[in-house]
């Protein structure tokens, strides 16, 4: 459990948002400074078909070169968590 503006929050943890421009968003600790960040991922108006194996690898064969081009620490990066969502089926 970490602290995120005054509130107790898991980390590592993606869930839906209630409101806002994004569907999910999860909790990271920022290995630089310590803080914990809120990262928002996901399109609200898109609906997740992962459990088609086809648009599986493809979805993730694309993602793939996104997360390559990031620096730093992944899992600050919405599409790092863009993929664990479609790899462990969060819907």
């Amino acid at each position: 459990m970490a602290t995120y503006q005054g509130k107790s929050v898991k980390l590592n943890k993606p869930f839906r948002t209630p409101s806002g421009s994004k569907k999910f968003a999860v909790y990271v600790r920022d290995r630089k400074t310590g803080n914990v960040k809120k990262v928002r991922f996901g399109d609200k108006t898109m609906s997740i078909k992962s459990n088609i194996p086809a648009r599986k690898r493809s979805f993730l064969a694309r993602m793939g070169g996104v997360l390559k081009r990031v620096r730093g620490q992944k899992n600050l990066s919405p599409a790092f968590w863009s993929m664990y969502s479609w790899r462990n089926s969060i819907k």
